[in-house]
């Protein structure tokens, strides 16, 4: 199963990190659309903030496990975009646990 941590910040729900833990094991290694789809939508936000905004976001990245970390942000439009993006990662990884529930369970923590 693939686990999904999502954290946000107490004051106004900010996304301020995340982490996705896990392998689906939905179909073999090569063939697993859930593995893919969640690498995809994760990788591609990651990749996105990054060239789009500028921002780097602290990550770890290894076998089954990717995690990225906000940095603060002074600039309040860069910040929305970055969140804008964060919130796409989320009803993305959402719409996918809505169609394999069984593989994928996501989890908001609010610190």
């Amino acid at each position: 199963m693939i686990n999904v941590r999502i954290t946000r910040a107490s004051a106004q729900g900010a996304i301020v990190g995340f982490a996705v833990k896990g392998h689906a094991k939905y179909a073999e290694i090569g063939r697993d659309i859930v593995c893919a789809g969640v690498s995809a939508v994760t990788v591609g936000t990651v990749n996105s903030i990054e060239s789009l905004t500028g921002v780097v976001l602290d990550t770890s990245m290894k076998d089954g496990f990717l995690s990225g970390t906000l940095v603060p942000v002074d600039d309040p439009e860069v910040s929305a975009k970055v969140q804008l993006l964060l919130e796409s990662m989320v009803l993305m990884l959402g719409d996918i646990a809505d169609s394999y529930g069984k593989y994928i369970k996501i989890q908001e923590v609010i610190i």
